[in-house]
């Protein structure tokens, strides 16, 4: 039962990380002194959500994702590993750097309406990445279903 709300946690943290960049994004399309306060906490909210996410799913990977590697590529759908996940590993990081920057750029909103551009394009870059990668997690899970199944069916 642990494992599983382990696993859950990684993807429920990303979808939040993910929704606190869409609320700076729509923020910031009209900052002014009323809303940058929130533009703040939001900020610093994906950045820690992220982190939130890359610290659980990286437990996860490390002590658990070896026995479902193994399980996805002996099934039908190996490249749910070789293509999602391999990619999902590598871009992530990217993403994470940006939910890390986020706040830096965030606090300088006030200071410095050219950061409104930076602001709007890391976060936008958040979203469609974060999604891209919510995308992935799905196949990968699917991989792993899918060769359950097969497995399942093998033995009736």
């Amino acid at each position: 039962m642990a494992n599983e709300l382990i696993l859950m946690l990684h993807p429920s943290f990303g979808v939040l990380a993910i929704l606190a960049a869409l609320w700076v994004f729509v923020e910031t399309l009209h900052i002014d002194r009323l809303n940058a306060g929130r533009v703040r906490v939001a900020s610093l909210g994906c950045a820690v959500l992220m982190w939130l996410s890359y610290l659980v799913g990286g437990y996860w990977y490390v002590l658990f994702y070896g026995a479902d590697k193994a399980l996805i590529n002996s099934g039908p759908w190996p490249f749910a590993h070789s293509f999602f996940m391999e990619t999902k590993e590598h871009v992530f990081f990217a993403l994470l750097l940006m939910a890390s920057y986020l706040p830096v750029a965030a606090f300088s909103l006030s200071a410095n309406r050219a950061a409104r551009a930076v602001v709007l394009s890391v976060a936008g870059l958040i979203v469609l990445l974060g999604l891209a990668m919510e995308g992935a997690g799905a196949f990968v899970s699917m991989g792993a279903k899918v060769a359950l199944l097969g497995k399942a069916a093998a033995g009736m």
